[in-house]
C-alpha cells in the first residue's frame, strides 16, 4: 500500500540526470554519427560546390560546358560579370544561358582564345 504513495520523480532522480557521465555517454553514438556524415557527406559538396563557383568566375571562349538542362556546348562569349552567356550547341547554333545553370565545366580552353573568329581561322 505504501507503494502507491512513492512518487515517480523521486524514484527517477536516482540514476543520475541528463548532464551525468552516462547521460552524455548515451549522446556519443548520435554525435559519431553526425562527425561522419559530416566528413563523408557535407564537407566534400561544400568544397565540389566552392570549386564550382571558381569555374564559372573563370569562364571563357573555348570551354567545354553542361548545363543543368544536360546540354553540352562551347562557351563562344563570356563576359567578367555578366549573368549570362552565349554557348554554341551546334554548328551555327549559339544560345544565351544563365551563367548560374552552367553545373559543370568539362573542359578548359588550354590556351585563350583568339578573336579570330569561331571558325579558328585567322581572316586574311
Amino acid at each position: 500500500m505504501f507503494d502507491l504513495l512513492i512518487s515517480p520523480a523521486y524514484a527517477q532522480s536516482a540514476g543520475g540526470g541528463a548532464f551525468s557521465t552516462s547521460g552524455l555517454l548515451q549522446f556519443a553514438p548520435y554525435l559519431l554519427v553526425f562527425a561522419i556524415m559530416y566528413f563523408v557527406l557535407i564537407r566534400p559538396q561544400q568544397q565540389k560546390q566552392k570549386q564550382l563557383r571558381e569555374g564559372l568566375g573563370k569562364l571563357r571562349r573555348g570551354d567545354r560546358v553542361l548545363t543543368a538542362g544536360g546540354i553540352v556546348g562551347v562557351v563562344r562569349k563570356a563576359e567578367d560579370g555578366a549573368d549570362e552567356i552565349e554557348v554554341e550547341i551546334a554548328q551555327n547554333v549559339v544560345v544565351r544561358v544563365a551563367r548560374q545553370t552552367i553545373s559543370s565545366v568539362l573542359s578548359s580552353a588550354s590556351k585563350p582564345a583568339n578573336d579570330t573568329g569561331a571558325t579558328g581561322k585567322a581572316a586574311s
